[in-house]
């Protein structure tokens, strides 16, 4: 039974395949998704290096299914059993747990304002808002997230992203945010608060209450794409280089 929760949680483990969760209750990703020209209007693209462009397609089409036939249904399932307020409390407490991988990457972007921000916000939100379920430092206090990540530090530090990499059930990535994305697993508190196969365990909860509270904005983002693949993937490109640059 553990070996196959542990498998269940690798496939559901990072927020790539359905958006970076980093705030605890807005979507930037998404709304960057969103906020792209149409492209019905958009001018000629430009050329974008995609090596894997054949390996790309056939594992986004494979993603594409699995989010369909399998994560959207159990994720419908769940958000019946548990209600709406208890799941963005559940939301909010793991976003207060990420509380290392925040803090750290803003330290090594030199963000101290960042780095002070997300100390306040978790002693208050793991005291005044009980472990996290609520976020009192920020409707209160004000105090908004610093999202950071090892691929923005990377790219804060001028590493290019190197060329587009869609993985396995994790989604849209390339390849400096897919060796980020071992930087952040290292970093993630979760994998030491059990042993490896309930850590993962625990982390599938985590993705399948995060997707049950996003039900739908993938196929918002896609609906008008003359080609998804190619929309998704510049669109993440365009996302990722926003959030470097902030």
């Amino acid at each position: 039974m553990k070996t196959a929760a542990a498998l269940l949680a690798w496939v559901l483990l990072t927020p790539a395949a359905w958006g970076a969760e980093l705030s605890a209750e807005g979507d930037p990703d998404f709304d960057s998704f969103e906020a792209a020209p149409s492209t019905s209007a958009a001018p000629a693209p430009k050329k974008v290096f995609d090596p894997l462009i054949g390996y790309n397609r056939v594992m986004f089409v494979f993603n594409d299914k699995f989010y369909f036939w399998l994560a959207k249904p159990l994720c419908k399932g769940y958000g019946y059993v548990v209600p709406e307020p208890g799941r963005k409390a559940v939301k909010r407490a793991f976003h207060n747990l990420y509380f290392p991988l925040r803090f750290v990457n803003n330290l090594l972007q030199l963000k101290l304002k960042g780095c002070a921000t997300e100390t306040g916000r978790f002693v208050v939100n793991s005291t005044v808002g009980i472990g996290g379920l609520f976020d009192p430092a920020e409707h209160w206090l004000k105090w908004q997230p610093r999202n950071e990540d090892f691929g923005q530090t990377f790219g804060h530090y001028g590493v290019g992203d190197g060329f587009p990499l869609v993985l396995p059930i994790l989604g849209q990535s390339n390849l400096r945010d897919g060796v980020g994305m071992g930087l952040n697993f290292l970093v993630n508190p979760v994998n030491y608060l059990a042993d490896f196969e309930d850590g993962f365990a625990v982390a599938a909860g985590e993705r399948f209450n995060y997707l049950s509270l996003h039900l739908g904005e993938y196929e918002s983002i896609k609906k008008d794409a003359l080609d998804p693949y190619t929309f998704i993937r510049d669109g993440y490109k365009e996302m990722r280089k926003k959030e470097i640059s902030e």
